[in-house]
């Protein structure tokens, strides 16, 4: 008896460590290209700074601000329809801030899926209290 393999669509992709965490997934619209149908590097940007979030967020059980993006390689382009994976994992935890590693693959050609590496970030946040200041990125 062979068991069955997933769809190709839900698997991670190959070149991935597995200590990275699957935290957002999502498709451009035509609203986010520009004039040659490709997708603005700014929207790229904004869902990475969103997906990068997620575990700093969860670490530091509160309020994260992004202070600095550290390195950011837009490695192919991202056109509509797209479903673009996020994966992130914690590359260093500071006394009030947090670095993470993310990568964005697309999931391109429905019919005969092909995972393609398009971005990749470096960004550092800073855990906040309710005022904006920051405090320990770890509570006690």
């Amino acid at each position: 008896m062979t068991t069955a393999q997933p769809p190709r669509s839900l698997m991670t992709p190959p070149d991935l460590h597995p200590e990275m965490e699957l935290v957002m997934r999502v498709m451009p619209l035509p609203k986010d290209a520009n004039g040659n149908g490709d997708i603005f590097g700014g929207w790229i940007m904004a869902q990475v700074d969103l997906a990068g979030c997620v575990l700093p967020a969860r670490i530091s059980r509160g309020r994260v601000a992004t202070i600095a993006v550290n390195e950011f390689v837009f490695r192919n382009a991202v056109s509509v329809g797209d479903l673009l994976s996020f994966y992130a994992r914690v590359e260093k935890v500071g006394r009030t801030s947090i670095t993470v590693h993310v990568e964005v693959w697309a999931e391109r050609r429905p019919s005969d899926p092909m995972l393609v590496k398009v971005t990749e970030a470096n960004v550092t946040y800073v855990a906040i209290d309710r005022d904006g200041r920051p405090r320990p990125a770890q509570p006690a």
